[in-house]
């Protein structure tokens, strides 16, 4: 799919699936880096990984956070073809990421069928805006080939939710029960009726608004295992749309690491200022040479202005 019909789905659904989006051969160095993260297929089921016991019990136990300790998957998570997907879905040159997981889930491990939901509650201040300039974008990248008994997330397509309140934001599946003034108990027979599987190969990136309704779905494969990352951009004028503060971790060898390898526009995403801005004086280089000493400052450097004379 090429990003104008990616831009058409997103706007008619809330979503758009790519299968594949990002090749074989630039997702391969991140794949070869997934064992710094999580235990194997084997090394989980056969039990002589021991990690394996962290991943038990909990949905969200198996999620590690930005900045990853494999420099290939930080890198991944500003790929340029996920940056420029980004900008189209959002119609922004500058974008920003505000969160960066990666995910294993294994058969077994726990349940992982979700009841349809949104994320915004924990996106965003505010609630959902179809106001241009004020969207965000969500992305689950699959790290691995991910069919329906892997558990791929399900979408709803905004046609069935667009006249739906701000809250609740979770509609329950039949037999569930909850006491959050967020979660409707109905059962909603006719939205998960309507609901699309994102099930596809590794490099599959599905791409939707944080107003979106989705959910993840059971692994029942034999010996299972699934890896994915979940991203989320928004514009970086947008300054109500976050999750994390990179700041709180930039002093940690794995972000000294990804920094060293990056891209000016991969850096920028995470909120470093773009060449030509006034942030860039040669006090301000010189200090940068020494937070990061393998960095090459020439792109910022050659517009950087000369300090004020008072």
């Amino acid at each position: 799919m090429d990003l104008e019909s990616a831009a058409r789905d997103w706007r008619a659904d809330g979503f758009a699936i790519l299968p594949g989006f990002i090749p074989a051969e630039e997702l391969s160095a991140a794949v070869s880096e997934l064992g710094l993260l999580f235990p194997s297929a084997e090394g989980f089921h056969d039990g002589t990984d021991p990690r394996r016991a962290r991943f038990l019990g909990d949905e969200f136990a198996g999620i590690d956070t930005f900045p990853f300790a494999s420099t290939e998957i930080s890198l991944l998570a500003v790929h340029q073809r996920i940056l420029k997907l980004a900008r189209a879905l959002l119609d922004d040159a500058d974008v920003h990421i505000y969160t960066a997981e990666a995910w294993a889930k294994y058969t077994g491990a726990c349940d992982y069928d979700q009841d349809l939901h949104r994320d915004y509650l924990n996106h965003t201040l505010l609630v959902p805006s179809a106001t241009p300039g004020c969207l965000q974008v969500e992305m689950f990248v699959f790290l691995s080939d991910v069919p329906e008994e892997l558990g791929p997330p399900h979408l709803l397509s905004r046609q069935y939710t667009a006249d739906l309140a701000a809250v609740p934001n979770w509609f329950l599946r039949p037999g569930q029960s909850s006491d959050s003034r967020f979660a409707d108990e109905s059962g909603s027979p006719q939205m998960y009726e309507a609901e699309v599987s994102g099930a596809g190969p590794a490099g599959t990136v599905i791409a939707f608004e944080a107003g979106t309704f989705h959910r993840g779905t059971q692994l029942t494969a034999p010996r299972g295992a699934r890896y994915s990352m979940h991203l989320g951009f928004r514009p970086a004028e947008l300054t109500w749309g976050q999750r994390v503060g990179w700041a709180a971790r930039s002093f940690e060898r794995e972000w000294v690491a990804f920094v060293h390898r990056a891209t000016p526009r991969q850096l920028q995403a995470f909120g470093f200022p773009p060449p030509g801005h006034p942030y860039w004086t040669p006090h301000t280089l010189a200090g940068m040479a020494l937070r990061y000493p393998e960095l090459d400052l020439t792109p910022w450097s050659t517009s950087a202005s000369a300090p004020q004379q008072s």
